[in-house]
């Protein structure tokens, strides 16, 4: 059986790197196999639910704030139990995060199968619409990232 996968982009261009999930989504979407769909989204959890619900399972990229040198990538396996960093921690174009998102999924009984989150460490939030370069340098990995999920859970080895 083959898997529907969806790879979905969280962000806003216009809040720096608030944007890496984006930049990340359409480097990796240049060339999807058939099964697998793309989405833009700013975070708003319903339309993230709304997106991911028909599918087997969604890979969500966005900016995430750990501590971690920025453009570090992280990989969290939400429906394996990882725990997604609060959107609290950083300020943000979306107020509520993916954790909450896949928390109002789980409750509704609209949550994929699998949901892995690639979050890339982000510097700089202010206004403007450029990426600050360590996290610009990191679209590379992330798309590397976003490809690997993909291979793995069309394989189902995750």
């Amino acid at each position: 059986m083959t898997r529907r996968i969806i790879v979905m982009g969280v962000g806003n261009d216009m809040r720096r790197d608030d944007g890496i999930g984006l930049a990340v989504v359409r480097r990796a979407t240049e060339d999807l196999a058939p099964t697998v769909e793309s989405a833009i989204l700013d975070g708003e959890p319903t339309r993230m639910i709304d997106a991911w619900e028909p599918f087997d399972a969604a890979i969500v990229v966005d900016a995430v704030c750990t501590g971690a040198a920025p453009g570090t990538i992280h990989r969290f396996d939400v429906t394996g139990g990882d725990d997604v960093p609060s959107r609290a921690d950083r300020p943000s174009s979306h107020a509520l995060g993916i954790g909450e998102s896949v928390a109002l999924g789980r409750a509704l009984d609209r949550l994929p199968e699998r949901v892995v989150v690639i979050g890339i460490e982000g510097e700089d939030f202010g206004d403007g619409p450029d990426l600050s370069p360590a996290v610009a340098a990191a679209i590379p990995a992330g798309s590397r990232a976003v490809h690997a999920e993909i291979d793995a859970l069309a394989q189902g080895a995750r």
